[in-house]
């Protein structure tokens, strides 16, 4: 095949890439998600997936999954309005709002979808967004498609309750969104859900909350981010949760309002306009509920091999962002060096992700170290002791 002018194109820009210490590679496991991972031929520490509580290869939940295919087949075969909305989603949905305690839950296939679907659907032409400068890429993209259908759009420093009031003020929008994350997927703070609902209210604002890295961990009985805090459910709030990371399978869900759940039905693009996701994968996630309900033993765990980390950490030449949550990132600095690090921990045994930009600012690349409920204290002491020898 002659190379064209277009792929040559390509060609430069992937260069590029390369050159700036940005190109990205996939790693082919030969194992089920786990705290061992078999890359290469190799076993390794995993501490790169978000599987927090450590169910993503929980039996029963793979059997459940089994069962589920064994009596409602492989594939859905239609879009929910269609006729892919299958008795186990319905179920899914049901069981998914009563747990987070709002009327009504949309199940989606990803975090993404769900993300895309609300904030356009709400926000069109004279709207006005106000969303976190740290705000996951799905909420940017989800922003960016508001804007193009004639919303107003303005980024607010991360977790500045004060700026966002000033934007909120100073806009003559009839519709307002707020749309932030719960805790934010790469320096694992927490937003200030109550003095940000607390705007919401002052300014009849939406506030939309991604809570993909709280649900299930965060909160009694894992409920989440706005359990933790211990708010209510109000009837201005929609809340998305990513149901393939402590949640262990795939898929997410939006809940909030009886109408506003039901608007999101009628009018969001990306639920109307997908295929279903295959309803077994719906029959793990009620296993994976249930588990999660009674999972406080497990967040036990989780939050004791996050203390045992940060503990163990102290005084490295490296700086470990603030973080009471199951995402520790440890600040590097050049692409290069944290390429280098990660490297030299992958050549020990232990499997950490290079967090570069776009993902995180210039100058701030990070090991993104994830913690599990699945790690022992033998694992977390590997991991620190080795840290200390590169250090």
């Amino acid at each position: 095949m002659t190379e064209t002018r277009l792929l040559a194109d390509l060609a430069t820009q992937l260069q590029d890439i390369a050159d700036s210490g940005l190109t990205r590679r996939r790693r082919v496991l030969q194992s089920p998600c786990g705290r061992i991972a078999s890359v290469d031929g190799r076993e390794l520490l995993n501490f790169a997936s978000n599987d927090y509580l450590g169910l993503a290869g929980n039996p029963e939940i793979a059997r459940a999954m089994a069962d589920g295919a064994l009596q409602w087949g492989a594939g859905s075969g239609a879009s929910h309005l269609v006729s892919g909305h299958l008795a186990p989603h319905e179920a899914l949905e049901q069981q998914i709002a009563a747990f987070v305690g709002f009327p009504r839950a949309l199940g989606f296939s990803t975090g993404y979808l769900a993300n895309l679907a609300i904030v356009p659907t709400l926000a069109g032409r004279g709207a006005a967004v106000f969303a976190d400068k740290l705000n996951h890429a799905s909420l940017i993209d989800a922003v960016q498609l508001a804007k193009a259908q004639g919303a107003d759009s303005q980024r607010y420093a991360h977790n500045n309750v004060a700026a966002l009031e000033r934007l909120l003020a100073a806009s003559p929008a009839k519709t307002k969104l707020i749309v932030t994350d719960a805790v934010f997927s790469m320096d694992g703070d927490l937003a200030p859900l109550p003095a940000i609902l607390a705007l919401a209210e002052r300014y009849d604002a939406w506030l939309v909350i991604d809570d993909a890295h709280g649900f299930g961990v965060l909160g009694p009985q894992g409920q989440g981010s706005l359990a933790h805090f211990n708010l209510p459910a109000s009837p201005r709030i929609l809340l998305m949760g990513t149901l393939g990371k402590a949640a262990g399978v795939g898929g997410a869900f939006v809940a909030g309002a009886d109408t506003a759940i039901e608007y999101l039905l009628q009018r969001a693009r990306s639920y109307i306009f997908t295929t279903a996701a295959p309803a077994p994968v719906a029959c793990a996630l009620r296993c994976s509920l249930s588990l999660i309900e009674q999972g406080e033993a497990l967040r036990r765990q989780l939050f004791a091999n996050i203390a045992q980390l940060r503990d163990g950490l102290s005084g490295l030449p490296w700086t470990l962002l603030p973080s009471a949550t199951a995402i520790q990132p440890l600040i590097v600095g050049s692409n290069e060096a944290a390429v280098a690090l990660s490297t030299a921990l992958w050549e020990r045994g232990l499997w950490l992700p290079a967090i570069r930009p776009p993902t995180v600012p210039k100058g701030t690349a990070r090991l993104r170290i994830s913690v599990s409920a699945a790690h022992t204290a033998d694992d977390i002491a590997r991991l620190v002791n080795t840290l200390k020898e590169l250090a």
